[in-house]
Parts: structure tokens; C-alpha cells; sequence
């Protein structure tokens, strides 16, 4: 079970004064590659590590200011997506920033998705930044397969101030997977996309895509069901008038019966 960190605030922070885009030079997010990965990937976490009943525990977040220099908060980091456990949502919403000599700790794990825009510097300022102030997984994600980082699929974790790849084994399938301890789970690269497998279940957990199919698999199996209980119960009804229609002939031939027995 792990120990929420209390926050200790250390100063006012002058948000008017912050300058939000310190470098002209930094290069801008490339969406168009991130945005539908985090989108099937941010959820996923979400459900799993900030959900109801850790979603003041545990800080999920995207795009977002992490600062790592107390004396100039405009040194800063945005991380495509970070995770932190055991820690003060609450506080850290109302700072709006992430500052880890406030919460107790740096995030825990960082996620970058290669881009145009970002591939170099997710592989080197930023990478540096991390193991500086003390992530204990970063992984980065290449949609294209290697374009941007020269591989699909790299995760890494900070030994003594130095970050050091984790095992990367292919599948007889051809999918990468990779083990990430932080989250119990490997993370998966097949055909520009990615995925999460849970060891635990033997499962990998669906995206947003998966579940939206497999929803609709289920109505479509629903209403076929349906429709087959629908056609039973005119079948019922069919071979229950039908009978009762026997029935009343026979009635109907048995008075007819006893009538001429009558008469004879």
C-alpha cells in the first residue's frame, strides 16, 4: 500500500510573472502523432492508477508544467504523460504547476510519444531533466516505429542517477513487449500502434477503440439474441393456436360422434 506524501508548501507562486515559453527555440508538440496515442493511452491509466478511489493518491497528468529548478520556476518541463503515486492531487490542482520539492518526490514514471517536433530533445534535454531530478521510469513511444527515437518501444530506469534500458523481447506474433515494474504491466508496440498487457490476467487491457467495438459487438449480439427470443416466442405462439385448434376439432368431432350415436 503506499504512503501518501504530505504537501509542504514553500512559497507563493507569482503566475503573472511566469513566463510559459522561456525558449523560442523549443520545439512545439507535433499532435497529429501524439494526440491518438495518448488518447488510448491516458484513459487506460487513468482507470487503472487514478480512478475512484485513488484519485486523490495518485496524479495523472499530460501536457502539463513540471518544474525542476526552485529558484526559477520558468526551467520546466512538459511531459506528453507522468504518473505520480502516493501523493496530494489535490495540492498539486491547486498549484497548477508540478513542483517536486513541494509534493515530496518527482513523478514516477514519465511517457513521451515521438514526434517531428520532439524526438530530439525527448531523447536528450529532456532525458537529462528526468534522471536529474529522480523519475524512476521513462519510457518513450515512436509511433512510426523508429523515425524519431530509432526505435518503437524503449523504456528505461534510473539506477544510481543513470537510466538504464529495460529488457525489449518480440513476440512470436511479432509484438514488442516490455516490462514496466512501476506499472505492472508490459507495455506493447504491433503494426504504429501500442498497448498494454497485464501479466496478472493474461489479458491485454482494451483501448478506447477495443471497447467502443466490443460494445457494439455485444448490442449486435443483443439484438440478435433478441430477434432469435422473438422468433421463438411466434414459433410458441404459432404452435400453441395450432393446437388449440386441433383441440377444438377434435371436440368438434367427438360431439359429432356421440350425436349420431344418438340418432342411431
Amino acid at each position: 500500500m503506499t504512503t501518501k506524501l504530505a504537501y509542504r508548501y514553500v512559497s507563493e507562486i507569482d503566475y503573472a510573472s511566469l513566463d510559459y515559453n522561456p525558449d523560442e527555440k523549443e520545439p512545439l508538440p507535433d499532435s497529429m502523432y501524439q494526440d491518438p496515442i495518448l488518447q488510448e493511452l491516458l484513459p487506460l491509466l487513468s482507470t487503472r492508477y487514478a480512478g475512484s478511489g485513488r484519485s486523490r493518491e495518485n496524479f495523472l497528468g499530460s501536457n502539463t508544467i513540471v518544474c525542476y529548478d526552485p529558484a526559477n520556476l520558468n526551467r520546466r518541463v512538459m511531459p506528453d504523460c507522468y504518473l505520480a503515486l502516493g501523493v496530494d492531487v489535490e495540492a498539486i490542482r491547486r498549484r497548477k504547476i508540478y513542483l517536486p520539492w513541494e509534493v515530496g518526490k518527482p513523478p514516477d514514471l514519465v511517457l513521451e510519444v515521438g514526434s517531428e517536433s520532439t524526438g530530439r530533445e525527448d531523447f536528450g534535454r529532456k532525458r537529462g531533466i528526468y534522471a536529474q531530478i529522480g523519475v524512476r521510469e521513462y519510457w518513450r513511444l515512436d509511433v512510426t516505429g523508429g523515425e524519431y527515437y530509432g526505435e518503437p518501444l524503449v523504456g528505461e530506469e534510473l539506477v544510481e542517477g543513470q537510466y538504464q534500458r529495460f529488457p525489449l523481447s518480440t513476440e512470436p506474433d511479432g509484438i514488442l513487449k516490455s516490462y514496466s515494474p512501476l506499472l505492472d504491466l508490459y507495455l506493447c508496440w504491433e503494426r504504429e500502434w501500442f498497448y498494454f498487457y497485464d501479466p496478472a490476467s493474461s489479458t491485454y487491457l482494451r483501448n478506447l477503440a477495443d471497447s467502443e467495438e466490443a460494445l457494439f459487438d455485444r448490442e449486435a449480439a443483443l439484438r440478435d439474441r433478441e430477434a432469435a427470443l422473438q422468433a421463438e416466442r411466434e414459433a410458441l405462439r404459432a404452435e400453441r393456436e395450432a393446437r388449440q385448434r386441433a383441440e377444438a376439432r377434435v371436440r368438434q368431432l367427438e360431439e359429432e360422434l356421440r350425436r349420431r350415436q344418438g340418432e342411431s
